[in-house]
């Protein structure tokens, strides 16, 4: 009961706030999240500490405490920006979206679509997302499919379900469908439909290795393995944040000639991702928003009164 009250209890506190900050002016909803993000980043939870090792990696061990300190307070403040334009990215409207936003390299797209070919877009969290989706509904006239992770409790998964089909995405759950996602994601490549993932966290475990910044991790096969199995073009994007809006930045099609076996194709490909990956965050890794570990022997760094 005390789980079931909980739950409810995150739910609505969800929908209220969703409300909330929908009903504010934009300025006042934007100068609240960065005032919260200051406030998270200066509490030192073990996300933001996560958070300034990944960047730590991302930038090469380059900064100094002081500088790494200021980019993990850009970056937390980034995130929250995140979450206050998801709230309002509804009400903000596709207009609003279109005009604010910069495309460099969506001729990488135009080519595939000249060919008759769907697109595999393989993105990390970086950036808003949302808001490249809804350029991307736009631009394909008519909706993509992607992923999410389940959320607990179930009615909160459902919102976000809600949520990002009224910005024109289709969405099938990672797991507990009833359907493997794989199998959907296929069918949908194979009817002409494209396909947006996010991969650079392996939330299942099963992932292929990749170099990532230099350093090994693991990232899902999926977006390489679509690719190869339907034809699909797989292209990496990384989204980060302007003054005003957003910029989505399209690599070129990841070719799937690694080798003769499957396998070999698939981790050919997704080191060309994890490549992609590394240079489009480096260009402004404050707007990377990866809270949780990405390198298995790179753990949250200690409070700032026990770092040597």
């Amino acid at each position: 009961m005390r789980a079931r009250v909980a739950a409810r209890l995150t739910d609505l506190g969800y929908a209220a706030g969703w409300q909330a900050v929908q009903r504010v002016p934009e300025p006042v909803a934007r100068g609240a999240f960065d005032a919260a993000g200051r406030w998270a980043a200066g509490r030192e939870g073990r996300g933001v500490r996560q958070l300034r090792a990944n960047l730590r990696v991302a930038t090469g061990g380059k900064l100094d405490a002081d500088e790494l300190d200021a980019l993990t307070v850009r970056a937390v403040r980034s995130y929250a920006r995140y979450w206050q334009e998801a709230f309002r990215l509804p009400r903000l409207g596709t207009a609003r979206i279109l005009r604010d936003t910069l495309l460099p390299g969506q001729e990488h797209l135009a080519r595939a679509r000249d060919q008759g070919r769907p697109v595999v877009v393989a993105l990390p969290h970086s950036g808003n997302w949302d808001a490249a989706g809804v350029w991307l509904v736009d631009w394909l006239g008519g909706p993509f499919l992607t992923v999410a992770e389940r959320l607990r409790p179930e009615s909160l998964y459902a919102r976000f379900l809600a949520y990002r089909e009224t910005l024109g995405m289709r969405v099938v759950p990672l797991t507990g469908g009833p359907r493997p996602s794989s199998a959907v994601l296929r069918e949908w490549l194979e009817a002409g439909g494209s396909v947006c993932l996010l991969v650079d966290r392996d939330l299942g475990g099963g992932g292929v290795p990749v170099d990532l910044f230099g350093r090994r991790a693991t990232m899902p096969g999926g977006p390489a393995l679509l690719a190869a199995q339907t034809g699909a073009a797989l292209h990496p994007a990384v989204s980060r944040f302007s003054e005003r809006g957003w910029v989505h930045e399209v690599h070129p099609e990841v070719p799937l000639d690694g080798g003769t076996r499957l396998r070999d194709r698939v981790q050919h490909a997704m080191q060309g991702v994890a490549d992609a990956f590394s240079d489009g965050i480096a260009r402004q890794p404050e707007d990377w928003h990866v809270l949780g570990r990405v390198w298995a022997d790179v753990p949250p760094d200690p409070p700032a009164g026990e770092r040597g």
